[in-house]
């Protein structure tokens, strides 16, 4: 994760949840590991609801912390209008979490905005709601023109691409998805043209045989120091009074 950080300025981490559901039950330190999150989780009185979004917290509190080369404790998790989380203190790092059925993932980001969306590789899609509610003229005329064993898995494929890149913008489903499209991974208008001159960057994996995960990157020219420790990213006195506080 470090190295993709440093040689991309991205990195994708996935999991599941049931990995993590040890740790929430038998660590001591969790309420510490929560910070501002566990009166939170107190409330939530939905057992598996609570510890599913104990461990999407600490998967986000560790693969940080991993970047940043600080114990996960001193890890301050903040959320943006929308909900959207960030870690306060370090507004170099973009986060984004999505989760679906036993899968988690977490995108982090030093050089710009960034977005994950996961689905269930098995969805079923109504391709013609999504034709009239979702997809741009350009997108299902591409649709059409494919075998029809095909439209589904890549219906779903551009589903996850414009949730990603609407979550990396920090809109959600707020953001009218047929204003957007996507053709061979780059951002197109309705008509079908590229708008973007290469500061996007999109991709879509397969996960456990199982998912599908998209994600959209941001190259906002930001500094591409390699090392994103604490100690570099920081200066010393601010990196000494959050230590302190942390530990106070």
């Amino acid at each position: 994760m470090r190295e993709n950080l440093s040689q991309l300025g991205n990195a994708l981490v996935c999991t599941t949840w049931s990995e993590w559901l040890p740790s929430v039950l038998t660590t001591r330190r969790l309420r510490e590991l929560l910070g501002s999150d566990w009166q939170r989780y107190r409330r939530t009185p939905d057992a598996v609801v609570r510890y599913r979004f104990a461990a999407s917290r600490l998967l986000i509190k560790y693969t940080a912390a991993a970047a940043l080369a600080v114990p996960p404790e001193y890890l301050d998790l903040a959320y943006r209008l929308g909900g959207r989380p960030y870690l306060r203190g370090f507004d170099q790092i973009e986060l984004s979490l999505s989760h679906t059925g036993d899968l988690m993932a977490v995108g982090l980001s030093r050089i710009g905005r960034i977005g994950v969306d996961v689905e269930p590789a098995d969805r079923p899609v109504r391709l013609e709601l999504l034709e009239t509610q979702v997809f741009t003229p350009a997108e299902a005329r591409e649709l059409a023109g494919l075998p029809e064993g095909e439209r589904g898995a890549h219906a779903l494929r551009l589903w996850t691409l414009k949730e990603a890149y609407s979550k990396a913008l920090g809109q959600g489903l707020r953001f009218a998805f047929k204003e957007f499209g996507f053709s061979g991974g780059r951002l197109t208008a309705p008509d079908g043209s590229v708008v973007t001159r290469g500061e996007w960057g999109f991709a879509t994996y397969p996960v456990m045989d199982r998912y599908l995960l998209s994600v959209a990157c941001h190259d906002a020219g930001l500094s591409t120091a390699g090392d994103t420790s604490v100690g570099t990213m920081l200066d010393q006195g601010f990196m000494s009074a959050m230590t302190d506080t942390a530990r106070g």
